[in-house]
């Protein structure tokens, strides 16, 4: 899967901070340096021999890269041989070549010039053209679309360097409706319509009408990958959107739309995780369906996830009401388990008479329940507190890790 596998272990017992990736800024002279340096240290056929047959060389090189026709012309007595083939950087870069595409390379000569500096597949030089092709975009609205139309019919390694451009251009939050207009669609492969809608996700606030188009995009059984990136690219802009403006509704309720109607489980389980991350409280109607879906969810993997969102319901005593009336019904240990540990940290010391009458229900649960117990007795409130101080974060083997 892409960025993020849906692989996962059983919910964890508080929210799972967001992985945090590391935002590197490299100034574009400083990339290309590193780049050289890189390059330059494997070395060049023309590194070898006496120094001034260096020089020589060094002055019978042609400028790496198209030029116009003007520039490569010597007049009669110039070298005709090596004017008749096409000019091409070498397959060992060097700084010259990076310097002489840095100071000369505009938009329209950019994809035919950084092609043989691709084919190099250094990372280094990857980065770098990335962050140049951001510079080049800029915060133009229109050379955005040019790029994105290149990214159509591109290789997959033009691809990725393209849409690496344009996630480094300031013109990157205009391209909302382009982006999910290619994302969904359908004369596209399903990895290229992945790759448009995984930018979604950089997105400050996605349209209504937009949102509409993806989550129902999202429950389509068809959709596979694309489905996924698209669910998690709407919950990341309802983190962002959120704590923006305070606005999270319309994307959690395509969450929970997603989350109760999609065929893939690792969609449904996603969405119910973002739903859970953005710790967007949750208004009775939201309550509601997620105490259906945990009545109703095949998978215990995303009953557990429910149980975990529903810990940010903003009514305590109805939430309770659901622990309670789940774990009743409910004949999967590590769900029950999941529902227990939830409810106390929903509403604290007030959930131990519903986490009492779980234990009556299931004798297992008698023993942690009396930990629970002590561990409020002794006036520790903060869940967090309460869960670390317990003898085991695991009694009944669910979780894979003390997660936080």
């Amino acid at each position: 899967m892409t960025p993020e596998s849906p692989h996962r272990s059983a919910s964890p017992p508080i929210p799972d901070p967001a992985r945090r990736r590391p935002k590197i800024a490299i100034a574009l002279g400083a990339v290309a340096l590193l780049a050289a340096v890189a390059l330059l240290s494997r070395g060049s056929p023309e590194d070898s021999g006496k120094p001034e047959e260096g020089q020589a060389a060094a002055k019978g090189r042609q400028p790496s890269g198209p030029t116009p026709s003007k520039a490569g012309h010597t007049g009669q007595g110039g070298p005709v041989q090596a004017e008749s083939k096409p000019k091409q950087f070498n397959s060992t870069v060097c700084w010259e070549d990076l310097e002489r595409f840095n100071e000369s390379v505009t938009l329209e000569t950019f994809r035919e010039w950084a092609r043989p500096l691709l084919a190099v597949k250094d990372p280094l030089v990857r980065d770098y053209l990335m962050a140049r092709l951001g510079e080049l975009i800029g915060e133009d609205e229109g050379r955005a679309s040019e790029v994105l139309d290149w990214a159509r019919e591109a290789s997959p390694a033009e691809f990725k360097l393209f849409m690496g451009g344009l996630r480094n251009a300031k013109a990157l939050p205009k391209m909302a409706a382009q982006l999910t207009a290619l994302g969904l669609d359908e004369k596209l492969d399903l990895g290229r319509r992945a790759g448009f809608l995984d930018e979604l996700q950089r997105m400050p606030r996605l349209e209504p009408a937009a949102l509409d188009k993806l989550a129902t995009f999202a429950q389509d059984a068809s959709s596979g990958e694309a489905g996924w990136v698209t669910t998690r690219a709407i919950g990341r802009v309802m983190q962002a959107d959120l704590k923006k403006s305070g606005n999270f509704k319309p994307y959690l309720d395509k969450l929970l739309t997603i989350g109760t109607q999609s065929a893939d489980e690792n969609v449904r389980y996603l969405a119910a995780e973002m739903g859970m991350s953005a710790d967007a409280p949750l208004d009775t109607r939201a309550m509601e369906r997620l105490g259906e879906l945990l009545a109703t969810e095949g998978s215990e993997d995303v009953r557990m996830m429910a149980a975990h969102e529903l810990s940010m319901s903003e009514d305590k005593a109805r939430a309770l009401e659901l622990y309670g009336k789940n774990f009743a019904i409910e004949k999967d240990l590590c769900v029950r388990w999941a529902l227990f540990r939830f409810a106390a940290r929903t509403a604290g010391k007030d959930a131990l008479p519903v986490m009492a009458d779980m234990a009556m229900t299931d004798p297992r649960f008698q023993g942690i329940h009396q930990e629970f117990e002590k561990l409020y007795a002794s006036g520790i409130v903060d869940f967090d507190r309460i869960w670390f101080s317990l003898p085991t974060d695991d009694p009944f083997g669910c979780l894979d890790r003390h997660e936080e």
